[in-house]
C-alpha cells in the first residue's frame, strides 16, 4: 500500500508542471496587431500584412502612408471615405506587387479618397505596383516610396477599382517630381479599374509606367500637369474619358513619353476654357484615337521631339497638327452621377 502510494506521489510531481505548463500557454494573451487595432479606431497608418475589409459606409483617417504589402487584399466597401487628415509627401495609399486592393464603390455611394479642403498637393494619392512588363525592366524602382514594380506577368492581377473618387492630391516628392492622383506603375491586364474621377490635383490625374491595364470611365478635372499620363510602354487603353480644364496652368489633357506601344483611346472628350495644349507626344510615343472632341485649346497636336505623327493615329488617320477636332462626339457624363456622389 506504501509503494502504491509513493508511486502514485510521484506520477503527480511528473504531470503537474506539465498541466501547469498547458494553463500557462492557454492563458497567454495574443500579440496585438497595431496595424489592424488602428483600423478599428478609423486610423490607417503604416504597412497592412493581413486580409482586411474596412466597414462600408465609414469614415477613416489616413494620418501617413498606407502600404499593403505583397500577398495581402485590402477591401474597401460602397460609401467609404478616406480623409487625409495629415498633408504631405508621407500621405498617400500604395499597393505592392502580389498585393491586391478591392473598391467596391456604387454609383450611388463611391468610394471617396480626398484631403479635408480638398486643395491641390495636399496628399499623396494612390499607387499600385504590378507585375507586367515596363520598358523600366524587371524589379525597377518607383519615384513613391522606392517600391519595386515591374515583372513579365502582363495579366497581372492587382485587385479591382469601381466606383473611385480622388481629390486634392499632388504632394511634392521633390523639386522635379510630385505624387499622381492614381499612379500605375506596371500594372497588369487582370487588374479592372472602372468609373474613376480624379479632381483638383497638383500633378498628373493618373500615370500608367508600362503595364497592360486598361480603364472604362475616367473623369479629370483641372489636375495641374496632364490629365492621362504615360510612359515606359504602356500597352492598354481607355474607354471613355472626360477632360475637363477651368484653370490656366495646366500642362496638357495627354501626354505620352518614350517608346511606342500603341495604347488605345475609345471617346475621348476635353474641353479647355483657358487654352493651352491638348494633346502632346514626346520621343517616339504615339497611340490610337477613336471618336476624338477637343475644344478651347490652343494647340491641339504637340509632336514636342518631332516625332513621326503616323505614331498617333486618329479615326482611322495619321494626325495633323492643323486639325481643329471638333467633329467627334462628345461622352455624355450627365449619367456619371458618381462624380459629385458623396462630396
Amino acid at each position: 500500500m506504501k509503494k502504491l502510494v509513493f508511486k502514485l506521489f510521484g506520477l503527480a510531481i511528473i504531470v503537474m508542471p506539465i498541466l501547469t505548463s498547458c494553463n500557462k500557454d492557454d492563458n497567454e494573451i495574443p500579440e496585438t496587431n497595431t496595424i489592424v487595432e488602428s483600423l478599428t479606431k478609423g486610423i490607417m497608418d503604416g504597412k497592412l500584412e493581413e486580409n482586411y475589409t474596412l466597414n462600408a459606409a465609414s469614415s477613416y483617417n489616413l494620418t501617413g502612408s498606407f502600404i499593403i504589402e505583397s500577398g495581402v487584399t485590402l477591401t474597401i466597401p460602397a460609401g467609404t471615405k478616406i480623409l487625409a487628415d495629415a498633408a504631405g509627401t508621407e500621405v498617400y495609399i500604395a499597393v505592392l506587387m502580389g498585393g491586391k486592393i478591392n473598391i467596391n464603390g456604387s454609383a450611388s455611394t463611391p468610394v471617396i479618397m480626398s484631403s479635408a479642403n480638398a486643395n491641390p498637393g495636399d496628399w499623396g494619392g494612390l499607387t499600385l505596383c504590378g507585375k507586367a512588363t515596363t520598358t523600366a525592366g524587371v524589379d525597377a524602382v518607383a519615384e513613391v516610396g522606392g517600391f519595386i514594380y515591374g515583372g513579365t506577368t502582363d495579366t497581372d492581377n492587382s485587385g479591382s477599382i469601381e466606383y473611385l473618387v480622388i481629390r486634392g492630391t499632388g504632394a511634392q516628392i521633390n523639386a522635379d517630381s510630385q505624387y499622381n492622383g492614381v499612379s500605375l506603375y506596371a500594372v497588369g491586364s487582370e487588374t479592372k479599374i472602372e468609373n474613376i474621377a480624379v479632381i483638383d490635383g497638383a500633378d498628373d490625374g493618373v500615370e500608367f509606367f508600362g503595364g497592360t491595364v486598361s480603364v472604362t470611365n475616367i473623369y479629370l478635372k483641372n489636375n495641374e500637369d496632364d490629365a492621362v499620363d504615360w510612359t515606359e510602354g504602356w500597352s492598354g487603353g481607355i474607354t471613355n474619358t472626360y477632360i475637363s480644364h477651368t484653370v490656366e496652368g495646366f500642362s496638357t489633357a495627354f501626354e505620352g513619353d518614350k517608346v511606342n506601344n500603341n495604347p488605345h483611346f475609345t471617346n475621348v472628350t476635353a474641353i479647355s476654357s483657358v487654352g493651352g495644349t491638348a494633346l502632346q507626344f514626346k520621343a517616339e510615343s504615339g497611340a490610337t484615337i477613336n471618336n476624338l472632341y477637343l475644344s478651347g485649346y490652343n494647340t491641339n497636336i504637340d509632336m514636342k521631339d518631332e516625332g513621326p505623327l503616323g505614331n498617333v493615329v486618329i479615326d482611322g488617320y495619321a494626325a495633323i497638327t492643323t486639325d481643329d477636332y471638333n467633329a467627334g462626339t462628345q461622352v455624355d457624363v450627365s449619367a456619371w452621377t458618381w462624380i459629385n456622389a458623396g462630396l
